[in-house]
């Protein structure tokens, strides 16, 4: 069945070679980014099977508008790809508090907006996939990553928890994690640094953004070799949950999940001591914790269908 694909941020970079391979592979795509002429230009106006929109996800109103055209146009919405965002590194304490707002407002809420536009068509067909865009930065901490790392651990907390409300639907949610990608990421016109300097991180702050700029358009992942490996893992029949994009984030996240275990076992003991002695709480608590009975009701909502 040809797909329909919902992408934004899809002018450049990973978006636009997410749209380029779901087009290869005979699928319809809704590509959006905030300026419909720069979309247009990256991806060339010659398919019937290609629709342009404006969408600026931190507008409240957009993401409607722009659901609204995409089913006028091609029926339904088979994957919704959140891609648009954008980078701001550096210090913590350096980062205004406009700085802050404005990075969750793109790579958070935004994202929020254009999912919550989708859901009522998903749920209405009773399919779907939403896919979105994280990063390793999302799993891993990273030097100067304060705000753009805290952006994409709340995109893993809200996709996997998503994950939960929608599977009775038929809903498959899956968080992409890249690791180090040659798009423009870490390139001027994409990337942001804090600008209020405190001279005692100067030595730490100085080195890294040179490290970082340095390291533009020299990472190791591919962008032409992404967009195949999305269409190909959003036509599983059971996609991933997880879905970690790169040989090195793949490193990065074993690295970090042995620390976390190790870190676990090392204070297991006085973490365990906080448990109430009383038999009664230990039964329930063998007999499944509070999130398992939700599970078990997904279970039987699908076993109904069936």
């Amino acid at each position: 069945m040809t797909k329909t694909w919902f992408i934004t941020g899809a002018a450049r970079g990973l978006g636009a070679e997410v749209a380029r391979a779901a087009l290869a592979a005979g699928d319809n795509v809704v590509a959006t980014a905030r300026d419909e002429n720069s979309v247009r230009k990256a991806l060339g106006d010659n398919s019937d099977r290609t629709l342009f929109l404006s969408l600026d996800v931190i507008d409240a109103e957009a993401p409607r508008r722009a659901v609204d055209a995409a089913v006028a146009r091609f029926g339904r919405i088979d994957v919704l790809v959140n891609n648009a965002g954008y980078g701001h590194l550096g210090l913590f304490e350096e980062a205004s508090e406009e700085d802050i707002e404005r990075q969750f407002e793109t790579n958070v809420f935004g994202l929020m907006r254009v999912t919550r536009a989708v859901l009522p068509v998903m749920r209405q067909q009773k399919s779907g996939h939403i896919i979105n865009l994280s990063s390793i930065g999302g799993k891993v901490a990273f030097d100067l990553c304060t705000l753009y790392g805290a952006s994409k651990f709340a995109v893993e907390g809200f996709s996997v928890n998503l994950a939960k409300d929608v599977a009775s639907f038929g809903i498959n949610v899956t968080v992409v994690s890249p690791g180090y990608f040659r798009t423009d990421f870490l390139a001027p016109s994409s990337v942001r640094f804090a600008g209020n300097r405190i001279a005692d991180y100067d030595q730490v702050r100085d080195a890294v953004e040179a490290a970082y700029r340095s390291h533009s358009h020299q990472q190791l992942g591919d962008p032409t070799r992404f967009g195949p490996a999305i269409v190909k893992m959003a036509g599983a029949e059971k996609p991933p949950v997880h879905f970690l994009v790169g040989s090195d984030a793949i490193e990065f996240a074993r690295n970090e999940l042995a620390a976390r275990s190790a870190e676990i076992d090392q204070w297991a003991d006085l973490s365990a001591s906080t448990d109430h002695q009383d038999e009664a709480a230990r039964a329930i608590f063998a007999a499944g914790c509070p999130s398992r009975p939700f599970a078990r009701l997904h279970t039987h909502i699908n076993q109904k269908k069936e």
